[in-house]
């Protein structure tokens, strides 16, 4: 069997890779993804500074802190008019191959990853979803439209989704970084936080061996498990059912697919961290009573943030911290550990009765509970544990929605590779 059709059987297309031209400035070009820093306007003020009038994958994106401000569709039209005038003067010609990556961050020194373009007919979202490649949490989905919106007839796409693979031994990262150090990189840049670096794979002997290893992983239960950007990837999969039923006889189509970074789920280099919950207009004594309303729960007063902190990174107990301004509060439960899906849907209902003045927000790192630019009441969320992930969502479908994170805020996807849609 052709190795092409090989990779196909995995859910895997080979893309065409497009890249700016050498001249540009990647760290300007490189912009990390578009669900971060919803609490920091200064973090994208920044940016946009820094990135100037450069060429950047910021004027291909929406980020979510601009979600349902005036001017949103029109600045969503502008992405599209920049994604045709970049076709036309900033990419090299495309490259077809799979590509490796390696990333480094503020906190881990080497981040190994492999650029495909992922089948979405062998991905669903859906909790009862029996597809090689499936969610690890829920949808938000008042998230979706605008992704919608970005995707629908986008000449091009960046990608910060990531899937993972469950690998434990980490035999087929390792092995590919050695299979490179032949090869020139691709690319190599900076970026606002640590740098990456990427080869082009198209000789067949790398890519028999990535269908080597995976073929070995797909007699699991499933081969892939969406680390990051379940929301862009599941607006994906939407787009494409409507262009299917539109075009019956066009399946082959470039919008059949979506360019995703595979990494493994027990990569040294990645890291597991749990999201936690910004109670937007709420108030301190209102979340610690709804907290109480958890099996085995008490509640105390914390005097400090770093011993709020401490406490609720202790290994082998089930801890929440709460913040608002400079009180602090600690929620205890006796279970051992506390799941994302008890504490959720409490936080909905308790939304749900409040009404308008309320909400929610999902922030990646503790400083973002901390950092006293939102009027509310932050929620840290104490460590999980990565093993198990794949069986548990096997056997039990998707968890809620934000359960975990691959690392800390800085360290997600940078946009810089892309691929021609329509």
């Amino acid at each position: 069997m052709k190795i092409h059709q090989r990779l196909e059987n995995l859910g895997i297309l080979i893309p065409e890779i497009l890249l700016p031209k050498p001249d540009l400035d990647l760290k300007k070009w490189a912009v990390i993804a578009c669900d971060q820093f919803t609490q920091d306007p200064a973090y994208w003020a920044r940016t946009e500074t820094f990135v100037g009038d450069a060429p950047s994958t910021l004027r291909l994106i929406l980020p979510e802190i601009y979600l349902g401000q005036a001017g949103q569709a029109q600045r969503i039209r502008g992405i599209h008019e920049t994604m045709g005038r970049y076709l036309s003067d900033t990419f090299r010609p495309p490259q077809s191959g799979l590509m490796y990556l390696e990333r480094s961050t503020p906190y881990r020194k080497l981040r190994r990853g492999l650029l495909v373009a992922a089948d979405l007919e062998r991905y669903d979202w859906k909790k009862d979803a029996q597809t090689l490649i499936r969610a690890t949490e829920g949808t938000v989905e008042d998230r979706l439209p605008p992704r919608l919106a970005v995707r629908r007839g986008a000449p091009l796409e960046c990608s910060h989704v990531i899937l993972l693979i469950d690998d434990e031994k980490d035999t087929l990262m390792p092995a590919l970084g050695d299979f490179v150090k032949a090869l020139p990189a691709a690319y190599r840049t900076e970026l606002t936080a640590g740098s990456v670096a990427g080869w082009l794979l198209d000789q067949e002997e790398a890519l028999t061996r990535i269908a080597d290893s995976l073929e070995a992983l797909a007699q699991k239960s499933f081969l892939f498990a969406v680390g990051d950007g379940n929301h862009s990837l599941a607006a994906a999969k939407a787009v494409w059912e409507e262009y299917k039923a539109r075009n019956p006889q066009d399946l082959g189509h470039p919008c059949r697919y979506a360019l995703v970074e595979v990494e493994n789920l027990y990569d040294s280099g990645l890291g597991f961290e749990p999201i936690h919950r910004l109670m937007l207009g709420a108030k301190l004594e209102e979340v610690k009573n709804l907290l109480k309303k958890l099996p085995d729960s008490s509640f105390r007063r914390v005097e400090t943030r770093e011993e709020l902190i401490a406490l609720v990174s202790a290994a082998g107990v089930s801890r929440i911290g709460l913040a608002a301004g400079t009180e602090y509060g600690l929620a205890e439960f006796r279970a051992q550990q506390l799941l994302t899906e008890h504490l959720q849907p409490l936080l909905d209902e308790f939304l749900a009765e409040k009404g308008p003045g309320y909400g929610i927000d999902y922030v990646h790192g503790q400083a973002s509970v901390f950092a006293g630019n939102y009027r509310g009441v932050g929620l840290l969320l104490p460590p999980i544990s990565r093993a198990g992930l794949f069986k548990t969502v096997a056997h039990r479908g998707p968890g809620p929605r934000k359960s975990f994170s691959l690392g800390e805020a800085e360290e997600k996807r940078f946009y810089l590779e892309c691929r021609r849609l329509f």
